[in-house]
């Protein structure tokens, strides 16, 4: 007989919690058909060996082990793939998911119909446990941001604890981003029918064994998920979460030529007519913002490719030398904006001009620096030589 409901475990060293979590699922589900699904990402601790051992005491429970294709949105989405239920469940394996509310969680839909039930950290009656006041801040910002951006009605899109109707699944599958952060998150934002969605409270509970997987490659893959649902109509996630940390620079660049010019660095003769003055405060902006967006580029925007220990003053140096041609063409562009026009201009405070131009030119290094540095400093060719 099928199952009517099928939970998916997505795994990755988790061989100690496992045993114990789906212990705990059999006893909730203990009144209803189901299964259990177990999509481990080749863990080296041997999570799916474990597994197949439980299968002898849990015999519905089915074991995926993928050798190729990592990740946790792919790995639920395999698990999906695979199950025979009308009701799909996906939750951790690490215990911190309160299995007792999954009677209630199924309830919702054989009883009020809804499309997709999840387990809320911030209803009235949640609550995130014994988080740290940094990981609190930092969930509630990504919330924050998924309801503004998205405009998600619900209090928790960011949670990893939810059940959806297979029909929605078969609906939205084939515009899911299989590498987003948050699944549900794609579920929700993708979707083109208007969900009956309901809300569970939980406590959310502290791990047990193992350590938390959250680092910069999932922050960094919440901003492109994020990105990617709003505008990946329109244009690439990736070169956008590029412009953002661009856009930090650009701060930094001003905060360098304030500086500067507060220092009153001087403006010194070159020889070369288009960088003749050449105005240090601008250069020292200019090297500030390229030290900045190197350190977050690295370790955010290209995570995954990131230079690390010995090989990080390397790339550093490529970052700087391919920025050079930024640098003339923001020098270029500085010197005929002010020189040529905006120097031209009367009742208008020297400062003010200089600002002005001093904006336009980084604008216009921008382009050229993002096609340099996606294409030679952090391209996949260098990759396999870190």
């Amino acid at each position: 007989m099928r199952p009517s409901i099928s939970v998916i475990l997505p795994t990755y060293n988790e061989s100690k919690n496992l045993p114990i979590a789906a212990d705990r699922i059999t006893r909730s589900l203990s009144d209803y058909r189901h299964e259990i699904i177990v999509v481990d990402d080749d863990s080296p601790d041997h999570t799916w060996e474990v597994a197949e051992h439980l299968q002898k005491k849990i015999p519905q429970l089915k074991v995926i082990r993928r050798l190729t294709g990592k990740g946790l949105s792919s790995a639920v989405l395999t698990g999906m793939g695979a199950a025979e239920g009308e009701v799909f469940v996906v939750m951790d394996s690490d215990l911190q998911h309160d299995e007792k509310i999954l009677p209630e969680m199924i309830r919702s839909f054989y009883e009020r119909n809804v499309d997709v039930c999840l387990g809320t950290r911030y209803a009235k009656g949640g609550s995130t446990g014994k988080w740290s006041l940094a990981r609190i801040g930092i969930s509630r910002f990504a919330n924050f941001l998924a309801k503004g951006l998205l405009g998600l009605p619900v209090s928790d899109p960011m949670s990893g604890y939810f059940g959806i109707k297979r029909s929605v699944y078969s609906e939205t599958k084939n515009s899911i981003n299989p590498r987003g952060f948050k699944i549900l998150l794609e579920f929700l934002g993708r979707s083109k029918e208007k969900l009956k969605i309901e809300e569970i409270p939980y406590t959310f509970q502290t791990r047990i064994y193992g350590e938390t997987k959250l680092n910069n490659s999932v922050i960094k893959n919440f901003f492109l998920a994020i990105l990617d649902i709003r505008f990946g109509k329109w244009i690439s996630p990736t070169f956008l979460l590029y412009s953002l940390v661009g856009a930090s620079g650009v701060l930094v660049n001003l905060i360098g030529f304030f500086i500067g010019e507060l220092c009153k660095f001087p403006e010194v003769r070159t020889g070369i007519f288009f960088l003749d003055p050449f105005s240090l405060s601008v250069f020292f902006g200019i090297e500030l913002s390229i030290l900045s967006n190197f350190f977050l580029n690295n370790y955010f925007t290209f995570y995954e490719r990131r230079y690390s220990g010995k090989n990080l003053g390397i790339g550093f140096l490529i970052f700087h030398s391919v920025s050079m041609v930024g640098l003339l063409v923001q020098m270029s562009a500085f010197h005929f904006i002010y020189y040529s026009i905006f120097k031209q201009w009367s009742g208008v405070s020297e400062l003010t001009l200089k600002f002005s131009a001093d904006i336009l030119s980084i604008l216009t290094a921008m382009v050229s620096n993002y096609f340099l540095n996606s294409n030679l400093t952090w391209s996949k060719k260098a990759e396999l030589n870190r």
